[in-house]
Formats: structure tokens, sequence, C-alpha cells
């Protein structure tokens, strides 16, 4: 009889946030009574997970203390230097719990907004394909590319370009080794996808929603607190 395969979690959460503030950290700031990384997690949670694997700083003392709903499934490791690090840090935690042909969604710990019906709709295009696959929305407005001097040199087609979210979903297997050589050969990653592209891996995209944001800058903090009492009243 063929095991079922797992899903699982992984929150890189050992960022320093520089663009956000130079002395607090986004993921710790509170929307209703709750951090941003709490309502990361909870999100995540609406998903049937064995366990979620937070990736967090070394000096962090923090994390550990919060009221993350399924917190019997919650699990900590130590993050990298960079997102790529603190996310390869979780696989390896991970491969000693799990198997190589679990699923592994990858999801940034400053996007609280996304829903559970994206999170839905994301798990049945990667099962049902058995592809990896990421959220994304496609690019709506005209792109600029921009020489020296803030002058435009030409419009870029937006016609084929989508912006990338989280989470992203990949075989546990299959993105250990593919982060793992990438990094090996001094490949910059900036999310799974990128990794995964570099093995020839295919991935699909499933149209997200725009309202899954990633909380960047301090302004966009109040943005997410609007999405959020958006959706619970809707």
């Amino acid at each position: 009889m063929k095991t079922q395969t797992k899903l699982w979690a992984v929150v890189p959460a050992a960022g320093s946030g520089s663009r956000f503030s130079k002395t607090e950290l986004k993921q710790y700031q509170y929307i209703q009574d709750q951090t941003v990384l709490e309502h990361t997690v909870n999100r995540l949670n609406t998903l049937d997970l064995a366990g979620c694997v937070l990736a967090i700083g070394a000096q962090d003392n923090f994390a550990e203390t919060l009221a993350f709903q399924n917190n019997d499934k919650l699990h900590f490791c130590l993050g990298g230097a960079e997102r790529v690090h603190s996310v390869l840090n979780a696989l390896i935690y991970l491969s000693d719990i799990a198997r190589e042909d679990d699923w592994v969604l990858v999801h940034d710990a400053a996007r609280p907004c996304v829903t559970k019906d994206c999170l839905t709709q994301l798990v049945q295009a990667a099962e049902q394909q058995n592809q990896s696959a990421i959220l994304a929305i496609p690019v709506r407005d005209t792109l600029k590319q921009v020489a020296h001097q803030n002058q435009i040199e030409k419009t870029v087609s937006r016609e084929l370009l989508w912006q990338a979210q989280t989470p992203q979903m990949a075989k546990l297997g299959i993105l250990k080794n593919a982060i793992e050589k990438a990094l090996a050969n001094h490949i910059v990653i900036t999310d799974e996808a990128s990794a995964l592209e570099y093995v020839k891996e295919p991935v699909q995209v499933v149209q997200g929603r725009s309202d899954n944001i990633k909380i960047t800058y301090a302004d966009d903090l109040e943005l997410a607190r609007l999405i959020l009492q958006s959706q619970n009243l809707a």
C-alpha cells in the first residue's frame, strides 16, 4: 500500500527586515492583538499540515513564546544569514522527520494576508499535476526599463510576466537538492522557484490574489491591517 504523502510548511523568519526598520522586526509588529508572524502561521494552519517549521534567528527568544494555533505541530530551527539559508536549514531539519516525497510549502513570514482559498488551490494544483507550484499574479501595470538618470529606455511587454508570491510548493527532496546545487554553484536564489528553475525542475504558477502582500516597508503594515480587517468582515 502506498504511503500517503504529508504536507509540511516552512516559514523563514530569521531576517532582519532592514527595509522595514533598523531596529524593529516586521514579523513581530502587532495587528489586531496578534503579531504578523502569528497571523501568517495561523493562515497556513488552515491547511491539514503535518507540521510547520519556523527558522528563527539565534538571538530570537520571542517566537517560541507566541500563541500559535496547532502549537503541537510547530517546530523551530536556526535560521541563516539569508532567506535561502534559512529555508535550507528548515529543509535539513525536516529531512529527519519527513519523507523526501512529502510536500513542502515555503511561505514568507511577512505575508499574513494569504487566503485559505489560495492555499487550497495551490496545494490541489501541485498534487494533481504532481509538479512544483507557486502562487503568482499576472503583472497589471505598464513596465518601463529605465537607464541612468531615471530616463526611460523602453516599455517592457507584460504579456508573459507574472509577479511571484508565496507559498511556493515542492517535494522536500527535490527542493532541498535544488537549493544545495544552486548555492554550491553561487547562483543567486531569490525564491524557491529560482532554485527549481536552475535544476530544470518544472514549476507551474497558480493565480493568487493581489491582497497577498508582503510587508516590506513600514507603510505596508497599515495596508496589511486594512486587508485583514476586510477579509475578516467578508
